[in-house]
């Protein structure tokens, strides 16, 4: 956990999100060489954002954390899943993620491709296991992933219906590669807990504002940060020919981009009083993040 995100949330939380990840794959019956493909894909550090997205809105409508505790791994697997399909040859051919070699470098692709498989059926299983809401949980999941594999599909293959400029095509990945899935982290903890309609709105337009402004964030820490800082590729979108708001719009503007959208994050939840004082802090910290 990176010290800027672990400042957003606290030491305990993120030690929870890390041991029920790791429970939720030992406890599992999978072929051992599978197993171990799969806890090296998710237990290889990362921010965590996304699960904690969810325990932190769950919280900020009243409910409990144990309670969304499924929810949230379910959710990170999804993630992981997608960062081991992403770095495979056929997509963004990458050797290097989170300072050491991707998992088909380190497994091989085939076993790479199955444990992205197997991440993806076991978030399933885990989110319609949910303590609370478990089917309403489990479709928000499956509706993101599907989103957000429509998101890489535009990003590595285009296919854009009609002729949108730049900044249209732009928009359209992000709100899906990324923003998919922060969306679904916010409205997976909302219904986890307690939450009203106001409550769900609220924290979905929070989640809406956070997968842009993640998004911009990472394309100008791709533009502006070395290989070593960053513990992956440097420059890699910019280097394929890939949309990046910097291509696109520039660094300045771009910043001003990740500015408002950090305005609107925090306008979307300040209604929901103090609960919502760690998602608002979260926000701050990840609109100014390095890595």
């Amino acid at each position: 956990m990176h010290a800027t995100v672990a400042a957003a949330t606290d030491a305990q939380l993120v030690a929870e999100v890390e041991d029920a990840l790791a429970r939720s794959l030992v406890d599992h019956p999978l072929a051992p060489r599978l197993r171990d493909a799969m806890q090296y894909a998710v237990l290889g550090g990362g921010k965590r954002v996304r699960p904690i997205l969810v325990l932190r809105a769950c919280e900020a409508v009243g409910g409990l954390r144990r309670d969304a505790m499924a929810a949230a791994v379910a959710l990170e697997m999804v993630h992981c899943f997608s960062l081991v399909h992403d770095d495979l040859p056929a997509l963004d051919n990458d050797d290097l993620r989170r300072g050491r070699p991707t998992t088909h470098r380190a497994h091989g692709e085939a076993l790479a491709i199955l444990a992205g498989d197997g991440l993806m059926s076991v978030a399933m299983e885990l989110a319609l296991a949910s303590p609370r809401r478990g089917a309403e949980i489990a479709r928000e999941l499956a509706s993101a992933t599907t989103g957000m594999i429509t998101g890489q599909v535009y990003d590595t293959l285009g296919g854009f219906d009609g002729a949108p400029d730049a900044g249209a095509r732009l928009r359209l990945i992000h709100d899906h590669k990324t923003g998919a899935l922060l969306r679904a982290a916010c409205r997976m903890g909302a219904l986890a807990g307690t939450p009203s309609e106001a409550h769900l709105a609220a924290l979905t337009a929070y989640g809406e504002a956070m997968g842009l402004m993640f998004q911009v964030v990472d394309d100008i820490i791709d533009e502006t940060q070395s290989t070593e800082h960053l513990g992956k590729t440097a420059g890699k979108d910019r280097d394929a020919g890939k949309l990046t708001y910097p291509s696109v719009f520039g660094l300045d503007e771009s910043r001003r981009h990740v500015e408002r959208l950090l305005d609107r994050a925090v306008e979307a939840v300040t209604p929901l009083g103090e609960p919502a004082a760690p998602l608002v802090q979260m926000a701050r910290i990840l609109a100014t993040r390095t890595r």
